[in-house]
């Protein structure tokens, strides 16, 4: 399994990573769709993935309310320290207004709460799940900061925040001289490539590693729902509007390539997806689910080759959607000077030097 460093820390995480969203999921939450592994079930993926070489683990304190924390440190038990554990803060935790955002209150018990759930006294990457446009960036930076002096969180990311907002965090570590973001979790696929537009180079300029949340875009690019199938029923695509429409039709030429190349390559369509994305500069690691051993033992083929960048290039064609503003400006004037922001070539060049 390939390592690759995380922005600019020195901690090497696997290019494949595990997202524990498939633990403990049942009718009494929204979960329940993603899956319900626990016990020897989630023991026997966990020690796989291990086993494969994947060290990073991800889960948040709202996954299955908790329980996919408790599971994934059971399933851990002895081996815990061949992990690098990784969780989120910011959702509900309970009622009234101090229970949710980035605020000193709410970081120290979610974290106190993740470290008891996880049965560990440390976590090796905290991250914001989400922007808190009412906490100042101060106050979330500098208790993060303090959390780390204390030992309780090793490295410190976000997930889901703007250019600006994350940029903005930057800035005030750097003022603060406090404990930097090494990574931003972020939804990239040929379905959704609108973390090219600042996302992508934000990192490639500042040094922030990319770990990405659902790079098959929840399913749809795993090959299951090819061109003309039924919508599915009982999974987290039900009633996706995305299954219909003009953005079915766009679906179903990105899957087409996807096949094209899976077939010549001997592998599977979902393989493919994943594979792209790790040709993308500043991605580090992808974060994959699985329900079952066999779904786990696909997810993991994809770090066991690498596309050519003919493929890619056909893949970058058929995913492409049109520049928006101001983006589009670099494109049509001078954009040999703004190769950060370039989509094809350049792109790949800077991504190769």
């Amino acid at each position: 399994m390939e390592m690759r460093k995380l922005g600019n820390s020195g901690l090497q995480v696997s290019v494949i990573s595990f997202g524990a969203m498939t633990f403990g999921g049942s009718d009494k939450n929204v979960y329940g769709r993603m899956g319900n592994l626990e016990g020897k079930g989630a023991e026997r993926i966990v020690h796989r993935c291990l086993d494969a070489g994947v060290n990073l683990f991800d889960t948040a304190n709202t996954y299955a309310d908790g329980r996919s924390e408790e599971i994934l440190g059971e399933a851990l038990g002895g081996r815990r320290h061949e992990a690098i554990i990784a969780t989120k803060g910011y959702n509900r935790i309970g009622p009234g207004p101090n229970n949710i955002g980035s605020s000193r209150q709410y970081i120290i018990k979610a974290v106190e709460q993740s470290l008891q759930r996880l049965g560990t006294d440390y976590i090796d990457l905290y991250q914001m799940h989400n922007f808190d446009g009412l906490t100042p960036q101060e106050e979330t930076v500098r208790t993060l900061d303090d959390l780390v002096q204390a030992g309780k969180i090793r490295y410190v990311g976000i997930s889901n925040y703007s250019g600006w907002h994350l940029m903005k965090g930057l800035a005030i570590a750097d003022k603060l001289a406090a404990t930097r973001y090494v990574s931003q979790q972020i939804n990239y696929s040929l379905l959704n490539r609108d973390a090219e537009n600042e996302l992508i180079p934000l990192s490639l300029e500042e040094g922030v590693g990319i770990l990405v949340w659902s790079p098959l875009q929840g399913g749809l690019l795993s090959g299951k729902y090819r061109r003309d199938s039924a919508t599915p029923e009982n999974t987290r695509l039900a009633g996706n509007p995305d299954l219909k429409g003009a953005e079915r039709e766009r679906i179903d030429s990105i899957v087409d390539v996807l096949a094209d190349i899976a077939a010549q390559r001997s592998v599977t369509i979902s393989s493919v997806a994943l594979n792209w994305l790790l040709k993308k500069p500043a991605v580090t690691s992808l974060l994959v689910g699985a329900r079952n051993e066999e779904q786990l033992e696909l997810n993991l083929a994809a770090a066991e080759w690498s596309m050519n960048d003919d493929e890619e290039k056909r893949l970058d064609k058929i995913s492409e959607k049109p520049w928006i503003y101001p983006y589009k400006m670099y494109q049509l004037f001078g954009g040999e000077r703004n190769p950060y922001y370039l989509r094809g070539e350049p792109f790949r060049s800077w991504r190769k030097s």
